[in-house]
This record gives structure tokens, C-alpha cells and sequence, in this order.
């Protein structure tokens, strides 16, 4: 069986900032994740990086994102996490990272909804990308090691203290388990629940209910503006700033937000020339997502779920905790996506989400690579027990005697988006939805695309069942 120190789960900003901060304390940290190497710098972003570099100090970004998030954003958190943003921003250049600039050498701020002074620093339309690639530049400049292919199953628990995790090989059908001192929750988010679960299966929020962790920040699912309509194109909301207007169909301006009684569209003619250069590959998608010209054509809008708030409550530290954050599960860490710091209430401020990511990252990276120092692994019985019940799980799906994954997840789906305040019956649904088996047609065991889909699934119905009761 493997032995690891620290394991992170994920693959984007927050499991790469953590996978660095781990190993610059001196430990040999371990990321894996279903997907390959740089999958994730395909994302289009949906805003850049809120900082407040700007301004004379911090203040006015965290009372923006109070003023966002209501009483119920944790005021301390925020000022903490804001408070970090240039110097996440100083850390980024120093990196290699190619922000654009505006006259003078200074980045360029965008302005945005939310923010009362233009905040939001990045790439244009490759701010995900180019984050995520001076990260892996950095993983792989320290050594780190990186597994692709790897669904992780469960978190294997004992006593409130993690042991290890079992994990699914997608190459080979293997089923195998890996001890560690340490696992960091770092995967993206949920939004696959409204639409397709490639699309955000949320692992880590998934696992952690899995484990009986009680989710929290689970009920302001947060919208976006700007998704081209009829498809799944993210459009950044950093474009308004640079000479896109946010328009009614009736060629009234307006803010995203506002509420209108028809349909909005992005009118992309008045872009700025240099501009068109930052947002190229947007222009791209749309062209050939939708067959418009942006420099001639409107683009029809919609709103859509593109990213998802809450996951496992954390500590300043990254440890997940219960008992009101008085407790922790010890080893165990959450970052970004799979995370729930508190800071963001009930209102979400764009580009705090990107920065919450690089902050929790290196907290919990920090944190677990110095903890496990002192820490001697525990007996693996129980995991070999929990390979063993997980083989058995996998090993159902192949019963042929059940109903598909389709079928399963646009029924997960559709209870999801359709709460309306009925939540007795949503939970019976799902409870009686769990119950069903899920049955595959593809009875391959290596590099099946429908298994994974059935493990994404089945593990989201703790998340649905998260959202549910706090909605």
C-alpha cells in the first residue's frame, strides 16, 4: 500500500497552491486527480482576481464583500483573506504571471457589480489558464509528484481522524487504497448539478459528506450573467470593463443583477481595440458556439449556476472543523472549491472566489506539511476494509439489473433545480432516487467514461441532500 504524508485531491489553483506551500515547509506532498495534467487551464473564468492593490490598504474590499455577503459573511475571515491579496498578487508576478497592464506598467482593474472601486486584476479571457499553468510551473520546478486518472472513492476515517483514501484507477479498473497522515479537499465545485456533471462534479464537497462531515455555505448558489444562451460558454464579467455593454433585448443598458422583464444580451461592437487581443479566445467561443460575429452580432444571454459557494467548514488553517469551528477532523483539510470558510455570506463578490482559492491553498498546505512532521502513520486495516466495501460498490454497477447514469443524474438534477421551498419532498425524492441502482451499459473496466460518471453521481446525492436542507 502507498504511504504518502500529504495527499491533495484536485487539480486547479487551490490544489497546486497548496501541493507548493506543502512542500516548502519540507514535506513530499502528493496531488492526483480524475482528469489529466493542465485539464484544468482549459475553464473559461468568469471574472478575474479581486485585489485591492489600488487602494491604501484592504478596507474597502472587505467591506464591499461584507455589504455582498450580509450578516451572515464572517467579518474576520474576510478582512484576513482580503487582507492577503496583494501580496498573493506580488507572489504571482514574481512567479512569471502576465497580467494586463494599462498605461504606466500597473496592472489593469476592472470594474464590476459589487465593488465600489475597479478591483479585478487578471488576463483577460485566460486569467484560469494562466494561473494554472505558472502553479504547475511552480509543482513541477519543486518536484512534486502528480498522478492523473485517479478517481478518489472515499475518505477512509477513523475516529474523527482521517487514515488514508481509496481511490479508483481509470487506466486500469485497479482499486487500491493510499495511506496518509494528511488529505486536502481541493476539487472544484458543484455547479455540475445543474447541468452536467463533467462540469463541476464537486469531489471534494462530495467526499466529505460522504464522511459525515456536515457541509455549510451550501445555500447561496450564486448566479452568473453572462452565459451565452443555449450553451454552457462562461463569458468573464471582466469584458463590461473593457467596452462590453450588458443590455436588455430592447437595447436598454443595464446592470447584471438588475432585475428586467426581458431578456439581456452582450453587445461586444463597442469593444476596445486593445481590448479584443485580452479577450480573443472569448470572441473565438462565441463565434463558434453560436455562428454570431461579436464585432456585428449581439450576444443573447442567460443566467446560469457556473461555480458554487460552501463545501467542508474550515478553519484560518485549512482543517476541517465541527463543533462551531471548536474541533477539527484531525489530518483533514479542505481548500478553494471544497471549502467553506464563511466569508462569502450570502452574496458573492466577483473575483473573491479566485482569491479565496490561492489563500486556502496555502493555508492548509502550510499547515499539514508542518503538522505531519510530528505525526507517525496509523494502522491500515481499515483501509484494506474499506477497499474491499468499495470494490463491492464498483462491482454493483456492473449488475445489469438497474437504471443508467442519464437517467439518474437528470433526475438528481431536476430535484435540485426545482426545490421551490418543498424541501420534505425534495429530501424524499432523493432519498428514494439513492436507493436506486445505478447500472452501467459499458461493462469495460478500463478508461470507462460512464463508471466515472456513476461514482460522480452517486456521490453527489450527499451534496443535493447538503443543499437541500439549508435552502
Amino acid at each position: 500500500m502507498e504511504s504518502w504524508d500529504v495527499v491533495i485531491i484536485g487539480s486547479g489553483p487551490a490544489a497546486l497552491r497548496a501541493a507548493i506551500a506543502s512542500s516548502d515547509v519540507g514535506t513530499k506532498p502528493i496531488v492526483i486527480d480524475c482528469g489529466s495534467v493542465g485539464s484544468s487551464t482549459g475553464l473559461a473564468p468568469v471574472s478575474g482576481i479581486a485585489i485591492s492593490f489600488d487602494e491604501v490598504d484592504s478596507t474597502t474590499h472587505r467591506d464591499d464583500t461584507i455589504l455582498s455577503g450580509g450578516d451572515s459573511s464572517d467579518k474576520l475571515v474576510t478582512a484576513r483573506i482580503c487582507g492577503q491579496a496583494v501580496s498573493i498578487l506580488a507572489e504571482l508576478e514574481n512567479w512569471g504571471l502576465v497580467l494586463q497592464r494599462r498605461e504606466g506598467g500597473l496592472p489593469f482593474a476592472s470594474s464590476s457589480s459589487g465593488h465600489s472601486r475597479p478591483r479585478l486584476v487578471g488576463c483577460g479571457d485566460s486569467t484560469s489558464r494562466e494561473l494554472t499553468r505558472i502553479l504547475e510551473e511552480q509543482a513541477m520546478k519543486r518536484g512534486i509528484v502528480r498522478r492523473t486518472d485517479l478517481q478518489t472513492i472515499s475518505l477512509v476515517m477513523d475516529n474523527k481522524q482521517i487514515r488514508g483514501i481509496t481511490v479508483l484507477n481509470l487506466q486500469t479498473g485497479e482499486i487500491f487504497g493510499i495511506q496518509a497522515k494528511a488529505v486536502i479537499l481541493a476539487t472544484d465545485g458543484h455547479q455540475g448539478l445543474w447541468s452536467n456533471f463533467s462540469e463541476g462534479p464537486g469531489t471534494g464537497a462530495a467526499l466529505a459528506a460522504s464522511a459525515g462531515i456536515q457541509l455549510q455555505g451550501m445555500s447561496n448558489t450564486p448566479t452568473h450573467y453572462l452565459t451565452v444562451r443555449g450553451t454552457n460558454l462562461h463569458l468573464p464579467v471582466d469584458i463590461l470593463s473593457a467596452g462590453g455593454r450588458y443590455r436588455t433585448e430592447s437595447g436598454e443598458d443595464v446592470s447584471p443583477g438588475e432585475d428586467v422583464s426581458e431578456d439581456c444580451v452582450l453587445d461586444l461592437r463597442t469593444l476596445n481595440q486593445e481590448a479584443k487581443v485580452w479577450y480573443a479566445q472569448t470572441i473565438r467561443r462565441i463565434e463558434e458556439r453560436t455562428g454570431l460575429d461579436p464585432s456585428s452580432d449581439v450576444i443573447p444571454l442567460m443566467k446560469s449556476v457556473a461555480f458554487t459557494l460552501g463545501g467542508a467548514p474550515v478553519d484560518e488553517d485549512g482543517r476541517v472543523t465541527f463543533k462551531s469551528n471548536s474541533m477539527w477532523y484531525t489530518g483533514l483539510y479542505a481548500a478553494g472549491r471544497s471549502a467553506n470558510t464563511g466569508m462569502h455570506g450570502e452574496g458573492y463578490l466577483p473575483g473573491n472566489l479566485q482569491l479565496e482559492d490561492l489563500v486556502t491553498g496555502e493555508a492548509a498546505g502550510s499547515h499539514a506539511g508542518a503538522w505531519v512532521k510530528d505525526i507517525q502513520f496509523a494502522a491500515s486495516d481499515k483501509i484494506s476494509r474499506d477497499i474491499s466495501k468499495t470494490s463491492n460498490k464498483i462491482n454493483a454497477y456492473y449488475s445489469q439489473q438497474g437504471v443508467s447514469v442519464g437517467e439518474v443524474s437528470k433526475k438528481l438534477s431536476s430535484i435540485v433545480k426545482n426545490i421551490n421551498g418543498n424541501n420534505n419532498a425534495a429530501l424524499s425524492t432523493i432519498k428514494e432516487l439513492k436507493e436506486t441502482q445505478i447500472s452501467l451499459t459499458d461493462d469495460s473496466r478500463v478508461m470507462n467514461t460512464e463508471l466515472l460518471n456513476a461514482i460522480q453521481v452517486d456521490a453527489m446525492f450527499s451534496v443535493a441532500e447538503s443543499l437541500v436542507k439549508t435552502s
